[in-house]
């Protein structure tokens, strides 16, 4: 029978080191976060609209295709708006 004591340590071992590699990641995204933060207020310093340069990054992850299509409906949704409402008809 083999001693649960020499198990239990192994994998406290194993799991003591992946919590604290996730803990290091973990803290590093915090740092780029607030690197990220800062670039942003960076930007709006020099006069940047941050909403638009986000807007940009958002777009600039999507393929071309999804965007071509995003865009496309916009503009058709736009023109929809602006079109004058039918007239209803009296009976």
């Amino acid at each position: 029978m083999t001693d649960t004591t020499d198990t239990v340590g192994v994998a406290g071992e194993r799991i003591r080191s992946i919590i604290e590699r996730v803990e290091r990641i973990e803290e590093e995204i915090k740092d780029l976060m607030e690197t990220k933060k800062e670039i942003f207020a960076e930007a709006k310093g020099e006069g940047l609209d941050v909403k638009v340069l986000k807007e940009i990054l958002k777009l600039r992850k999507q393929d071309k295709d999804e965007r071509d299509e995003q865009e496309s409906l916009l503009e058709v949704y736009l023109r929809a708006m602006d079109a004058p409402a039918p007239v209803a008809q009296a009976a």
